[in-house]
């Protein structure tokens, strides 16, 4: 028996073979054969799209959000660092004679 390569499929592909198993009007291996995919692979589908149908009403807004919150600060924080460096180097380097004082 040949293996075969290994596929990646698209998100709506997912999220159509996901929508058909929640509506229970085929049976799993019944929808395997129909989308060419492991029943295993479908129920995976299945529990994901379950589990982040909460998102969709505004669950992991509120989440990403915060997250963003503190990648904001931490940028800001290294912003603030990387301007002081060049100004430390900028004035050293015109000190030694190295850069001009026009920019």
């Amino acid at each position: 028996m040949t293996r075969r390569p290994r596929r990646n499929h698209t998100a709506d592909f997912k999220a159509k073979v996901a929508l058909a198993a929640i509506k229970g009007e085929k049976t799993l291996s019944e929808l395997a054969q129909q989308f060419d995919v492991h029943a295993n692979q479908i129920t995976q589908w299945k529990s994901q799209l379950l589990e982040g149908a909460t998102g969709v009403f505004g669950g992991e807004a509120k989440a990403a959000s915060a997250t963003a919150a503190v990648d904001l600060k931490t940028l800001h924080a290294k912003i603030g660092e990387l301007t002081l460096e060049n100004d430390f180097l900028e004035g050293a380097l015109t000190k030694a004679g190295l850069l001009s004082v026009k920019r």
